[in-house]
C-alpha cells in the first residue's frame, strides 16, 4: 500500500451528521440523505467531499459512533439546517488510495495506523482525519465499490 505525503489547503464544509455504526450503514446515509441533500441544496457537483469519523470504533459503542459527511464550499455559501459549517484545517497529511467496499474500508483505516504510518516513522497529530472524495471518486452503482483518499494529519 503506497503512501503519499500531501500538503492540503485548510476548507470550509457543510456537514451533514450521521449517528450509528460504521460501515455499510454508511454508504446507505450517503445515498439516502448527504448526496440527495446536497442536490437539493444546488451544492457543486464537482466539489470535494469529505468523511469524518469522530469516533474510534474501538472504545465507542456502535450507536454512538459519530460521522460528518461533507461537501467542500465557498465562504459565501450559506450553510443552513440541518447542516452544519466545518473549517478543517490545512497541512500535512498522509495519503492512502482507497479503492474498495464499505466493508474494506475499516480495514485500510487499521492498516493506515498500524502498519503504513509507524513504518514511516510519522506521527499523527491532533486535527482530523478524513477520507476524501475527489470529483470521479464516486461509488459504482452496480458494484458498490468506491474510491477515496484515507488521510491522516501528522506531525
Amino acid at each position: 500500500m503506497p503512501l503519499q505525503i500531501l500538503d492540503f489547503p485548510p476548507a470550509r464544509v457543510a456537514a451533514l451528521r450521521y449517528t450509528g455504526p460504521y460501515g455499510p450503514a454508511l454508504g446507505t446515509f450517503w445515498r439516502a440523505q448527504f448526496l440527495p441533500w446536497c442536490a437539493a441544496s444546488a451544492m457543486d457537483a464537482t466539489a470535494i467531499c469529505y468523511g469524518i469519523g469522530l469516533d474510534d470504533p474501538v472504545h465507542t459503542p456502535p450507536e454512538l459512533c459519530r460521522y460528518d459527511a461533507c461537501v467542500e464550499v465557498t465562504k459565501q455559501t450559506p450553510i443552513v439546517a440541518p447542516a452544519h459549517e466545518l473549517n478543517l484545517p490545512g497541512g500535512r497529511y498522509a495519503v492512502f488510495d482507497f479503492h474498495g467496499d464499505t466493508r474494506d474500508i475499516g480495514a485500510a483505516w487499521q492498516a493506515m495506523f498500524s502498519e503504513l504510518l509507524p513504518a514511516q516513522g510519522l506521527t499523527m497529530d491532533a486535527r482530523p482525519c478524513f477520507e476524501r472524495y475527489r470529483p470521479g471518486d464516486r461509488t459504482d452503482p452496480d458494484t458498490g465499490l468506491f474510491s477515496c483518499q484515507i488521510c491522516v494529519a501528522i506531525r
